[in-house]
């Protein structure tokens, strides 16, 4: 849409760079047998291509300016639907099954988007994102790392997270203060965490990420015991970075079953 200026409270940087572009769409390789649903086209950098790729594709963007441009030039193309819609309360499963999400995501955002994702998994093939590099070292971030949290464990005991390239500043328009990073998520298979009350996880967690530096013996020590530790296998003198997502679901579970 020419003339458009970034909206700074849409958190808009446009992608420009054509050499992300094609890497994106590499990635994706996007097929006639797809349901593609991209998240913020904004400008359509990445649109036209999945538009003649996909067999089916669906845009979600909530610049009414942008949503109306972009469905004034796809109107003759019966298998392009642009939504003008805010992403934090669109009903993707409307849209059908084995969904492949794309999206050069809003920082301000990106997390809670990828947490309402969650709910869809069940519906989701895969997901390709352009995030904020520092969200994508943390969500991909392995035990022992420095960057390993909160965000870590939540959305790795429900996706299979790959950091695929970087990206500077300078590819978009108006440029970010931060680099960028393409991420691929895939939903993991039913039943690979066992996890029996999602909210006590979650508790859990963030509760052992507070003073992450403290063992988890003394920042879980309002939430459970050292025994609940030993009960299941994790040693009270460990740090929270150091103990993996199916420890942490174990433990989770245990003390759900205690509250029977």
């Amino acid at each position: 849409m020419p003339g458009h200026r970034a909206r700074k409270r849409f958190g808009q940087h446009f992608l420009t760079d054509p050499g992300v572009v094609d890497e994106i769409l590499r990635s994706v390789h996007a097929t006639k047998d797809d349901i593609v649903v991209e998240i913020g086209p904004g400008l359509g950098a990445i649109t036209a291509a999945l538009a003649e790729q996909a067999g089916e594709l669906h845009t979600v963007e909530i610049d009414r300016d942008l949503a109306r441009s972009l469905q004034r030039q796809y109107a003759d193309n019966p298998s392009v639907t642009i939504h003008e819609a805010d992403a934090l309360k669109f009903d993707f499963a409307s849209l059908g099954e084995r969904l492949r999400i794309v999206g050069n995501l809003p920082y301000n955002i990106s997390t809670p988007l990828l947490f309402r994702l969650l709910g869809y998994r069940d519906q989701i093939l895969d997901m390709h994102f352009m995030l904020q590099k520092e969200v994508v070292d943390r969500m991909a971030a392995g035990p022992g790392s420095k960057t390993y949290g909160r965000l870590s464990i939540m959305l790795g005991c429900h996706l299979d997270i790959e950091s695929l390239f970087d990206v500077v500043p300078d590819a978009f328009d108006p440029p970010p203060e931060v680099m960028s990073a393409v991420v691929r998520l895939d939903p993991l298979p039913p039943g690979r965490f066992q996890i029996s009350d999602e909210a006590i996880l979650s508790r859990l967690v963030a509760q052992a990420f507070m003073q992450r530096r403290k063992t988890i013996r003394n920042s879980l020590k309002k939430e459970l015991t050292p025994a609940d530790l030993e009960a299941v296998g994790i040693d009270p003198g460990l740090r929270p970075e150091q103990i993996g997502i199916a420890q942490y679901v174990e433990l989770s579970n245990h003390i759900a079953s205690t509250l029977r």
